[in-house]
């Protein structure tokens, strides 16, 4: 699927996570969100930001730093 290739920016992937943009350069900093800085910019694959939240894994990072935790896990069933 093409949109699970789809690069997102830091507002971007904010926004799919229902974060903050500083929740999202904690994380990718840390290393959990997989990511590439290109020049200042962080650029994010949709289908990493997806995993994460399917993951779980960013709820605790994100209470532990501050930021917004997803509700339910992030997971909509």
């Amino acid at each position: 699927m093409a949109e699970e290739h789809e690069v997102l920016t830091t507002d971007k992937a904010a926004d799919l996570l229902r974060v903050s943009t500083k929740a999202v350069l904690v994380l990718a900093r840390e290393g959990t969100l997989p990511g590439e800085k290109i020049g200042r910019a962080w650029r994010f694959l949709r289908s990493d930001v997806l995993a994460l939240v399917r993951g779980g894994s960013a709820t605790k990072l994100m209470s532990e730093s501050g930021g917004i935790v997803v509700p339910g896990g992030g997971r909509d069933d």
